[in-house]
């Protein structure tokens, strides 16, 4: 299992590398960091069929909440019959209760290998020279919190990805419904602990974090549209 995973990484790890070569031409000293944007996107871009379904089942759950409560209600006294009663309502939509999960688990292990590209210092028993290159001057695999002084030149870099991921989680929190309460505080507030992984992971995942989590952003904001009257 974890030579199987060993190996996904290598191979994604050289993905990233011929990358960078292919465009070093191009953005000279910037190759790197470019290479670790344009490889995730490329990862999101594959995944997007599955991101198409699990918007749609999304929005499916959500058409039928309002019946799915009047279910709940009528069968309150009977958990078992509103349970058989809100599945047959999901099957004959062409949808079932657990249709985005799927999906979901699917990407996971994908997001893993991608993310212990840019977080481990060897890769195949050989240095992770991906995280020996630079941005604006900064190490791939420097970390904000253990680089020489968190507010000198290395890391104005780490501050100015600080402020990129604020604002990519502010947008993240005002798409995101919200549920009343203590949850909902909750929900808004989630988004920003990408802040704090940068805070700790080298330059190079927090680049991938950054690109990720915007490209999430965006996947919500054109396909998890709350469909009208809900």
């Amino acid at each position: 299992m974890f030579a199987l995973f060993d190996a996904a990484v290598g191979v994604a790890y050289h993905l990233v590398t011929g990358l960078m070569s292919l465009l070093e031409p191009l953005t000279g000293g910037l190759s790197a960091a470019v290479a670790v944007i344009a490889f995730t996107a490329c990862v999101r871009l594959a995944l997007l069929p599955l991101s198409v379904r699990q918007a749609r089942a999304n929005q499916a759950r959500l058409r039928l909440e309002p019946q799915v409560k009047k279910l709940r209600e009528r069968h309150r006294a009977d958990p078992v019959r509103a349970h058989q009663e809100i599945g047959a309502l999901y099957r004959a939509e062409g949808t079932s209760m657990w249709a985005g999960i799927g999906p979901s688990l699917l990407q996971m292990p994908v997001f893993a290998v991608v993310y212990r590209i840019f977080l481990s210092p060897v890769v195949g028993g050989h240095a992770n020279l991906l995280l020996a290159h630079t941005l604006l001057g900064t190490p791939l695999g420097a970390r904000w919190l253990l680089s020489a002084g968190a507010f000198g030149p290395h890391g104005l870099v780490f501050l100015g990805l600080f402020a990129l991921l604020a604002v990519v989680a502010w947008w993240t929190s005002r798409q995101a419904p919200t549920p009343p309460g203590p949850l909902g505080r909750v929900t808004r507030v989630l988004p920003y602990g990408t802040l704090l992984i940068a805070a700790y992971v080298p330059l190079a995942a927090g680049l991938y974090v950054l690109t990720t989590t915007l490209w999430t952003a965006a996947e919500r904001a054109s396909l998890w549209r709350t469909p009208a009257g809900t």
